[in-house]
């Protein structure tokens, strides 16, 4: 017999009591309620519920005689007036989906309780996301809720062929985990794979949100920094990817969705490719990729050159750094490495509104003196800021690291070896991109390994859908 619900209401009432903590938590309500002379109480959490529902519910029992028969089922379904209830007398299912807001209705008598799913989670508006911005298309994006998530991605794709399955994770938080895919057109080896991941996960709880879940799913080696998860707060990319096949992870309160598997060129493609015609698509696209390649090599072939002068074609002599700087080019461009990373924190925990002149001040003012004084030369400070804008061009936040861990290796090597290490380190970014897997164990740089003469055009030029 169940702990919680049994034949005896006062027993039943107090181990619901005792196992919820109605005493000590003031959030987590018990209301009583009288139906047909039959006593009964409701179990919620004020702010997770509807509470209009849960008025109109009350006021219709009670003012309703003769409203219970026999079987709790034919209570559910004929005299409860609200579609999404469900009755059970599973202990554990119950106190969860309390936690998570349903309410939950005991009735003397009855040896199950019927969970009515009436819940209201606190969420921001769906707005769209600061970091995702496109020049044309749709402004919503996801919110820290996933239902409303799952909805604007159902929105979209009203295709019977859908998929949105969920799943618990954590022993102690018990997160909500979406699972969305196109039934025909995902790759199944790798869907079963994921779903018996998710299921086998051993955690408390998912403290660090998405990316506690991805470290869980991935169990490989971390010396590799190119991204194995793409991330979009979009509901229009997530439902684009899922269309064409690609698996997408909802997390309830992560605003994000989660995109496998993910390849390089999967990584540089934005929105903005598909929001313009075919042309300027391409256009931006190539321009991505172009920055991309620069941002990874302009201050690696700046150092070289500065070392070796005679490596400078005549043409370009004007590069040609006249007067022997006070501290030596590598330490000036690790050292500007490590400040540019500084003033993205220090933008991220500005006020909104001191965040541009404080920018202004970091750029103009720190940069003068510094010039000034001997630290930097004008050329340094060029090309690094070049290169801390191409990092901006990428909506991958995990990418544009990558590329800034493999350009400080080749500064290194560069420094050490001159030439020589300046193609080792090409060479090494390159095998780190090549050899590579994704999460399903497939080429990173497909379709250019294995190639793929169908796709691989798509990849760099912005076909028509």
């Amino acid at each position: 017999m169940s702990l919680i619900v049994s034949n005896n209401f006062k027993t039943t009432v107090l181990n619901m009591d005792e196992k919820l903590g109605i005493r000590n938590n003031f959030d987590l309500l018990k209301k009583d309620i009288n139906i047909s002379n039959t006593p009964g109480v409701f179990y919620y959490i004020n702010g997770m519920c509807d509470v209009e529902v849960m008025e109109k519910i009350e006021e219709f029992l009670s003012n309703n005689s003769n409203l219970l028969p026999k079987k709790i089922k034919t209570f559910d379904s004929k005299y409860l007036p609200y579609l999404e209830t469900e009755i059970s007398h599973d202990d554990e299912k119950i106190i969860t989906d309390i936690l998570s807001g349903v309410i939950c209705l005991i009735i003397s008598g009855y040896d199950s309780a019927i969970l009515i799913d009436a819940r209201t989670y606190p969420a921001r508006g769906v707005t769209e996301p600061e970091k995702y911005r496109v020049l044309r298309g749709s402004r919503d994006g996801f919110v820290e809720t996933l239902i409303q998530n799952t909805s604007l991605i159902r929105r979209r794709i009203r295709s019977t062929d859908y998929r949105c399955e969920i799943f618990k994770v954590g022993n102690v938080s018990k997160t909500d985990v979406a699972v969305c895919y196109m039934d025909s057109r995902v790759d199944k080896k790798l869907l079963n794979s994921i779903k018996t991941r998710i299921q086998n996960i051993k955690t408390d709880s998912l403290t660090l949100n998405q990316e506690s879940l991805a470290e869980c799913l991935h169990q490989g080696s971390y010396l590799n920094p190119f991204p194995k998860f793409r991330y979009s707060e979009r509901p229009d990319t997530a439902a684009a990817e899922i269309i064409e096949g690609y698996i997408v992870i909802l997390v309830d309160t992560s605003p994000a969705a989660m995109i496998l598997p993910t390849t390089i060129f999967d990584v540089i493609e934005e929105a903005d490719d598909y929001y313009f015609p075919p042309v300027t698509g391409t256009y931006l696209r190539l321009s991505r990729m172009i920055i991309s390649i620069l941002s990874l090599i302009l201050t690696p072939v700046y150092l070289l050159f500065a070392n070796s002068p005679s490596l400078l074609p005549e043409d370009f002599n004007f590069l040609a750094i006249t007067k022997e700087p006070y501290v030596p080019i590598i330490l000036q461009l690790l050292a500007l490495e490590l400040c540019i990373d500084g003033l993205k924190l220090a933008a991220v925990n500005t006020p909104s509104m001191l965040n541009t002149p404080l920018s202004i001040i970091a750029a103009i003012v720190i940069g003068e003196f510094a010039i000034e004084t001997g630290w930097f030369i004008p050329q340094t400070m060029l090309y690094m800021a070049v290169v801390a804008i191409a990092n901006f061009t990428h909506e991958n936040y995990e990418f544009a690291y990558a590329v800034k861990y493999c350009r400080i290796i080749i500064l290194i090597l560069t420094q050490l070896f001159s030439v020589y290490g300046f193609i080792v380190g090409i060479v090494i970014t390159s095998l780190l991109i090549a050899f590579n897997k994704t999460i399903s164990n497939t080429s990173y740089i497909y379709p250019l390994y294995p190639f793929d003469r169908k796709k691989i055009l798509s990849r760099f030029i912005r076909l028509k859908k």
